[in-house]
């Protein structure tokens, strides 16, 4: 069963002064689709993921992050988050394998936002299956590969460029996603 997967960061020194300059670098680095039609959408939540968005707007694609950022800086408050919902291009199958656009959110967490951990910056890459070779399919672990190319680069460049105190990859069910992807390599062989 395919489970949503997080990359999680806790950062050093992180408050409501420096939050946007972090979320600035995550948005700096992330490979937003060059395939993607369809616009994004930036939000801002204020106190807890229970309240209504103050703000929610369209970003046609590309996405332009200074447009993002200063619609951020509008809104800047220790008990908002700030949510781009995006996309980035992995390999799908559907017939036949395609780079495509896939569906993610870039999430940047106020110190005082309530969350049930405390992680100041979050990416949601949709399921994991898109991460995980499929013996069943042709081609799964050559491609796949590809997109865990993809994933591994941006946390290293994510690593490099933040004051990281954790960083926790994970996903929805709780399961260790590296143990779960070391199991599938096997597997596929």
């Amino acid at each position: 069963m395919a489970d949503q997967l997080f990359l999680s960061y806790t950062l050093r020194n992180y408050s409501q002064e420096n939050m946007l300059r972090y979320y600035e670098k995550l948005l700096r680095l992330f490979p937003f689709s060059r395939l993607a039609r369809n616009p994004s959408t930036f939000k801002v939540i204020p106190v807890d993921y229970t309240e209504p968005a103050v703000l929610e707007v369209p970003m046609p694609a590309p996405v332009t992050i200074d447009q993002v950022l200063a619609a951020a800086k509008d809104f800047e408050n220790a008990d908002s988050c700030y949510r781009l919902e995006t996309w980035w291009d992995l390999w799908q199958f559907d017939a036949e394998w395609k780079l495509t656009p896939s569906r993610a959110a870039l999430v940047c967490f106020g110190p005082e936002f309530a969350r049930e951990d405390d992680s100041h910056l979050e990416i949601e890459f949709g399921i994991d299956a898109h991460f995980l070779p499929q013996p069943e399919v042709h081609g799964s672990l050559v491609t796949i590969q590809s997109n865990i190319k993809s994933l591994l680069k941006l946390v290293h460049d994510l690593d490099d460029a933040l004051p990281v105190e954790t960083r926790r990859l994970w996903s929805e069910s709780g399961e260790n996603f590296s143990e779960k992807l070391q199991q599938a390599l096997q597997a596929a062989g």
